[in-house]
């Protein structure tokens, strides 16, 4: 695999090549990878919802697309890549256990999807979803 980096147009997504042959190229960007992420961590059960920053919140608001890795920060060096996952977690679940799923499972899709190296996949709790309904 090739190291080479190409920095793309928005200076906050760069785009990486993967593999280079003489076929051609593959290359792919931050915010793919951090849509893995998200979808990953999303899909694990006692997340409640990825944390995005209030930024990527109000660029929401006001109809500017963020991506769908809100909450997800990618650092990608050469074929290494480092995860940071802000999360908010449903009431009654047991926090470690699910960041650990949530740690084994962004990794496995990562690797996977991409032939890149997870290094780290760091968890930082945000909140607790305490969405509990009356049956009245």
């Amino acid at each position: 695999m090739a190291s080479k980096k190409e920095v793309s147009s928005d200076k906050k997504n760069q785009i990486h090549t993967i593999d280079s042959t003489n076929t051609g190229e593959v290359k792919i960007a931050d915010d793919v990878v951090a849509s893995i992420a998200a979808i990953a961590a999303g899909e694990v059960d006692g997340v409640s919802a990825m944390a995005g920053n209030i930024s990527d919140k109000l660029m929401n608001s006001v109809g500017m697309h963020v991506g769908t890795g809100a909450g997800v920060r990618v650092d990608v060096a050469g074929n290494m890549v480092r995860v940071d996952i802000a999360l908010v977690i449903k009431y009654g679940h047991n926090i470690m256990e699910t960041s650990k799923k949530v740690q084994d499972k962004v990794k496995n899709s990562i690797e996977t999807m991409t032939g890149l190296n997870v290094t780290d996949v760091n968890i930082r709790i945000t909140g607790v979803n305490s969405d509990i309904r009356n049956d009245k």
